[in-house]
Parts: C-alpha cells; structure tokens; sequence
C-alpha cells in the first residue's frame, strides 16, 4: 500500500494523516510535539508505514525544519500551498469545521494525485538562488526603512525636510550642511540622523556583496533567462527560487495559472467573459510585470507588441497583462531548455 502522510505543522506541534494513495482512505492520525523528542517519535511512527511519501503545508515556512529534515534523509516531500489545503478542508467537510487532525488530513487530499506540487529538495541549485533572493529582499526592506526613519530625521532638522529621493550619499552632504543647533533635541536627533546613516551605508554594503554573490550563481547555473529583456540576475535568481522544478507545470498554460498571468474564467449561461486572476505565486507574479514593464517602455518587440494591444481597444493594463502572459510563456521555455540542457542534467 502507498501511504501519503499529510502534515499541518505548527510551532510547537505537527498534526499528521496517513490516507492510501489509491483510495484516499483515512489510516491513523497522530499528533507529535516539535521538538527532538517529538520529530524521533514522528519518525518511528511513520516507518509503519513503508511506501510512503510527505505532504507538508508551507513547507517554505513553519513547516520548512520539518521538509528539510525529512527531504535530507531520503524522504520524498511535497510543498502544499495553505490555501489549496484550506478548499479542500472546506470542500471535504462541507462546513467550516477546523482543527489540526482535519487541517493535516486536507493536506494529504490535496497534494493526492496532484502532480504540480513543488518537491523539496534543499540541495538543488534553485534552493540556493531562493535563500539568497529572499536574504536580498530582506536587506532591501531594511534599507528602505532606514531611510525612511532618516527622512523623517531629517523633516525635523530642515525647513520642510528633503524632497525627492533620498540616498545614502546625498543624506551625508545634508548632514554636513546642517549648522549645529542649541538644544539637546536638535543635537540629539542630529546624532541619530548619523547612526542611522551609517546603517544605511552598512546595509547597501551587505546589498552590493550579495549581487555580485547572486549574479555568480546565475552565471554558473547556467540559465538562458537572462537573454529575455528585462530578465537580469536579481529576477532570473527570483524566478528559479520562487519555481523550482519546473517539469511539475505539464503546459506554458499550467504555468501561467501558477504565476497568476492566466484570466480566470467567470462564464455564466450563454455570457463568456473572463477576469483578471489574483490567485497564483505573486511573488513570481511580481517578477513577471517587472519584466513586462520593462519591455513595454524599452524594448522594441515588446513595445510594438503593447501598442498593437492599446490599438486594439485595450486599456493600458490589458495591454500590460496581454504582455505579461507572454513574458510568462517565454520564461517558461527558458526554463524548460535549461531543464533539458546538458549542462543541467550534468550538475
């Protein structure tokens, strides 16, 4: 018997369901703490089970440990999507019934003959590109709200603050503009303003060494997306860690319904109509208008093809998703080449 445990895990616990794969009969449920005493009795409970295979919700997550320790020892391990466990839960009971045992139970119903779930592997190269691609966003974020803070230093310590963009270089030459001030406060926030200025040069620093980290990695995986205008390392970097294994998408049409670039079809009777999808990976989805964007104002195939869409009777964002869907079809070709190169399978 093929056995697919499904997992819903939790900070301090993980609820799991055995059902057979063929049937999806329900076999035991059990309950474990998160911890080493916990995961030890996990294990033995699961080697009951000989066939068998992991479903985790947000493996990218709370359940990341979990994936990762159990994908490091050979186990096969699945990636469910919260919200694609959340319908099935929804659609299996028939109610809004919840508690851990049904959530871990939806988890293996869902990932049950679903043959697009991304696998966990954390020693695949796109496992890389993720980790550094979120390491960078995280740093961009901080960067931000540190000039934000130093924007709003600044609003204090000049008449009106500073308009425009605010960089680290041009926050300096404001600094030593400012003729010091009587009082605590003014000197104080002065100060501050400082302080944080050092930190934003630290973290453009950590940014800098972390793109050209990024852009080496690219280079050495190999990948054609970076000839598709628009695509440099930073987006190809997301791309690959945000898809993984692209040979889960059987169609350039199933993976445009992951990245959110597919119309959603909303027919009714006789009246066929579609809307704009906000489902999908909207990280990737993020990615891909970044790259439409971009060939609608610099690139001429791109650019025709945006101006032919608006002559049509398109409105400027239809144009844009119109493209968008393109862009997707071509990164995934890109992807499918790489998968299928030399190279690829070599490494």
């Amino acid at each position: 018997m093929k056995v697919l445990i499904g997992v819903d895990p939790h900070k301090a616990s993980v609820a799991v369901a055995a059902i057979d794969e063929a049937t999806g009969e329900l076999l035991e449920r059990a309950s474990f703490p998160q911890d080493r005493t916990g995961l030890r009795r996990l294990d033995r409970w699961a080697k009951r089970f000989p066939k068998r295979r992991w479903a985790i919700e947000n493996a990218c997550g709370l359940g990341r440990h979990l994936a990762m320790r159990l994908a490091a020892s050979g186990e096969s391990v699945v990636d469910v999507p919260p919200k694609l466990s959340a319908r099935v839960r929804v659609l299996s009971t028939g109610n809004a019934r919840k508690n851990d045992e049904l959530d871990a139970l939806a988890t293996a119903l869902a990932a049950s003959h679903n043959e697009r779930l991304a696998a966990v592997d954390p020693e695949a190269a796109s496992e890389v590109l993720r980790l550094l691609s979120e390491r960078r966003e995280d740093l961009v974020a901080e960067r931000t709200r540190a000039l934000n803070r130093l924007h709003g230093l600044l609003r204090d310590l000049l008449p009106g603050g500073v308009t425009g963009k605010l960089s680290a270089d041009r926050a300096a030459r404001i600094l030593r503009s400012i003729r010091h001030r009587a009082g605590a406060s003014a000197r104080l926030r002065r100060r501050l303003a400082s302080e944080v200025l050092r930190d934003v040069r630290t973290l453009e620093r950590k940014i800098t060494d972390l793109n050209e980290r990024i852009e080496a990695e690219v280079e050495a995986s190999g990948t054609t997306l970076t000839q598709i205008f628009g695509i440099g390392p930073i987006l190809a970097a997301r791309i690959i860690g945000t898809v993984g294994n692209v040979a889960r998408f059987p169609t350039k049409a199933h993976f445009a319904s992951y990245a959110g670039t597919a119309p959603v079809e909303a027919s009714s009777g006789e009246v066929v109509r579609h809307r704009l999808s906000m489902a999908g990976n909207r990280h990737l989805n993020y990615a891909l208008h970044m790259v439409a964007t971009c060939q609608a104002r610099s690139d001429v195939r791109g650019g025709v093809y945006y101006r032919k869409k608006i002559a049509e009777g398109k409105s400027s964002k239809e144009a844009l998703r119109c493209l968008k869907r393109r862009v997707s079809d071509a990164v995934f070709r890109s992807l499918v080449a790489d998968s299928e190169a030399p190279s690829s399978s070599a490494a």
